[in-house]
């Protein structure tokens, strides 16, 4: 029977509810950083230590993501997801109540822990539930959905903050969240996936991780993560340091970053789905968004040629999206998708626990500028490492 010429509602409604889950949990990632400023005057802390905090979110993260991926792959994702939404949630409310460094430290665990169900639950009900031949599709708007989170929570956060209070922002954020995991659990239908314990258990899973293509994928995710940590995290902070804007300009000019990635997302889905280069996509794209980073942070410009230049950035950025989960699912066997996909992206949280210690470090010895020249370094030195996924064959699986 050939295929329809529209998307069946089947693939709509799960594309819908894992892109809306995914633009959650990356809304909940920067429900803080953008208060940056308000928390340090508030609670009598540093920037480092607002970015020590950041790392501990993303070094557990990056530990439980590599659990929970097998943990999907064994129980299914539609167990996992509403469990990690819940917790995100709740996270936000106890960063409400924080009255020091250490009282962060909890939100910081309960936001890390939620946090690394997200991608090998999502990746592993788009893989069992949406057409195949529509995967490249399937993936552009997972990774759009998840921008456009992250582009609503400075403007909201700070939105919130500045009519109610820092402390009132992040409580109702939670509680919001904690609603939400309860309308995605009435969804578990659409959300199952068959599990792969039988003859996936056993010590093989994790030689499976330690092969050439997997490796080469972490990497890729690990280096991409410290430009791209550092842009989010500290933009609204970095931008009034190097340009001649406000705090709440910044903010803006952060959110139009992150509608430029979602914008090139949706590019990239269509480039990716016409070639397979994907590796040089990803080449292209990350040169140049590098060269801008790097422009940002060294050259003054007015202000709508600012909000240009940090859109591009996050334009170029964003295209190289679909091409590189396109070049993770390449490495992937059959019936590890949700471990693959939870080691290599908690790559993502490694380089995330590096990017707010070295840009609050700098930061507090006034090294603004500097910051842009290494966020721009990191991105085109992750070029090497998407070639070298693509050098190496998949990881055969054995009989």
């Amino acid at each position: 029977m050939p295929e329809a010429a529209s998307v069946p509602a089947r693939d709509v409604r799960v594309m819908s509810l894992i892109g809306l889950a995914h633009g959650v949990s990356h809304f909940f990632q920067l429900v803080l950083p953008p208060l940056f400023p308000l928390v340090k005057d508030a609670l009598g802390v540093s920037y480092t230590e607002l970015g020590l905090v950041m790392a501990v979110v993303f070094t557990i993260s990056g530990f439980a993501q590599v659990a929970a991926g097998f943990v999907v792959d064994r129980f299914g994702p539609q167990r996992v997801l509403p469990g990690g939404i819940a917790l995100i949630g709740f996270a936000a409310v106890v960063a409400g109540f924080a009255q020091g460094f250490w009282t962060l430290l909890p939100f910081a665990v309960l936001l890390g822990i939620g946090n690394s169900v997200f991608h090998p639950a999502d990746y592993a009900v788009l893989s069992a539930r949406v057409t195949p031949s529509r995967m490249a599709k399937a993936y552009s708007v997972h990774s759009v959905m998840g921008t456009l989170g992250w582009a609503a929570a400075p403007v909201t956060m700070i939105g919130l903050a500045e009519r109610f209070g820092w402390r009132t922002a992040l409580i109702a954020v939670g509680l919001a969240g904690i609603g939400f995991a309860a309308l995605i659990s009435l969804e578990h239908r659409q959300l199952r996936a068959e599990s792969h314990q039988a003859h996936d258990a056993g010590p093989y899973d994790w030689r499976l991780l330690l092969t050439a293509p997997i490796l080469s994928c972490f990497l890729y995710f690990a280096l991409l993560s410290v430009a791209q940590g550092g842009t989010q995290n500290f933009l609204p902070t970095l931008l009034p340091l190097v340009q001649n804007v406000s705090y709440v300009a910044a903010a803006s000019a952060t959110t139009m970053y992150l509608i430029g990635s979602a914008a090139g997302n949706v590019a990239g889905g269509v480039v990716a789905d016409m070639t397979p280069n994907h590796a040089r996509i990803v080449g292209l794209g990350l040169a140049g968004a590098g060269l801008v980073t790097l422009i940002l942070g060294y050259v003054t410009m007015p202000a709508v040629i600012l909000f240009a230049a940090v859109a591009l950035a996050g334009f170029l950025t964003g295209a190289t999206t679909p091409s590189r989960d396109m070049l993770v699912r390449a490495a992937t066997p059959p019936g590890a998708t949700g471990k693959v996909f939870g080691f290599v992206y908690s790559g993502l949280d490694l380089g995330s626990v590096l990017a707010p210690l070295i840009i609050g470090a700098m930061l507090d010895r006034d090294l603004a500028r500097a910051t842009f020249a290494v966020m721009g370094g990191m991105l085109v030195v992750t070029i090497a490492s998407a070639f070298l996924v693509k050098r190496h064959a998949p990881a055969p699986v054995p009989a």
